[in-house]
């Protein structure tokens, strides 16, 4: 197979996992920068060109679009989609993932465990909007953050309303969640390849740190979760459409709660923490399911 891996960066780990699974299991692959693509739109032509050249003969896509670039990304997938070119994850699933709001909206339609939440611009009564979560101690996102950042715990509610009244000032979208305390800075991320959760680890923040994103100092170790937290986590795996995701799930005295479900999850914390091939998983699940017109959608959404 001939697959085309969309990567900013061919040095990154989970990128060169990628590369290495797919070739030792005898594959053509190449690495892409989505930003220098460009797209000629054509009634029943579409094409991409790269660096001078079009861009033809793929089997399939592995989609690594950072979040800061999801538009483009997704624009850039859509059209190999047309192309029938087979996405592991498709854009319009991406899309939806990477909107916070949307896959929580999702999410709780479908009764999946979350964390209590309410979602402002500009509230005019903070505080109802803290008594809808239970008040403080209090979890602030900016909608757009990333690996932990433009997130705030508020120990009081002065600490919350000042949080608040500063992002509004910023004229920003806020999501305020209920802080479950009883997961004592610390989630689990379960690894999602097919339906199937193949490879599970928690993550454990660092010492007066609230947020266990590896990229915030925190550790990683393999764990076991319950039949409960393995069927949540492919649930809103099913519910985001993605083929392979990170749903990340809180342990809550309610049971397990998501957090949420990663379309582009990293390989290497996983890859340590269980010592799996999850690279040559992913290889592997696109052998099998890497057929034209396999996508739902063939981009037209």
């Amino acid at each position: 197979m001939k697959i085309a891996i969309l990567s900013r960066n061919p040095k990154l780990y989970s990128t060169k996992r990628l590369v290495e699974a797919a070739q030792q299991r005898g594959h053509e692959v190449r690495v892409i920068d989505a930003l220098r693509c460009y797209m000629n739109i054509t009634s029943h032509n579409p094409e991409i060109h790269y660096k001078g050249e079009v861009l033809t003969g793929f089997d399939a896509v592995i989609p690594r679009i950072g979040a800061s670039i999801t538009f483009y990304g997704t624009a850039v997938l859509r059209q190999f989609e047309m192309m029938n070119v087979y996405p592991l994850n498709e854009s319009v699933a991406i899309s939806r993932s990477r909107d916070k709001l949307r896959s929580l909206q999702l999410l709780s339609r479908r009764g999946i465990g979350l964390p209590v939440t309410s979602f402002a611009h500009s509230p005019d009564d903070i505080e109802d909007l803290l008594s809808i979560v239970g008040g403080a101690p209090a979890v602030i996102k900016l909608l757009e953050g990333t690996q932990g950042i433009g997130v705030v715990l508020a120990e009081t509610n002065q600490a919350a309303e000042s949080v608040i009244q500063a992002f509004m000032g910023l004229k920003q979208h806020i999501l305020v969640q209920e802080f479950i305390k009883e997961a004592k800075g610390s989630d689990i991320r379960a690894f999602v390849i097919g339906g199937k959760v193949v490879a599970a680890m928690k993550r454990q923040a660092k010492e007066g740190e609230f947020r266990s994103n590896l990229h915030r100092g925190g550790t990683a170790q393999l764990c076991r979760i319950t039949p409960e937290e393995r069927a949540t986590a492919i649930r809103a795996a099913k519910v985001m459409g993605l083929n392979v995701c990170g749903v990340d799930l809180l342990r809550s005295n309610h049971g397990p709660v998501v957090m949420e479900v990663n379309s582009s999850p990293g390989l290497e914390g996983i890859e340590g923490a269980s010592g799996k091939d999850i690279a040559g998983a992913i290889i592997e699940f696109i052998e099998k399911n890497a057929k034209p017109n396999r996508t739902k959608t063939k981009g037209r959404g």
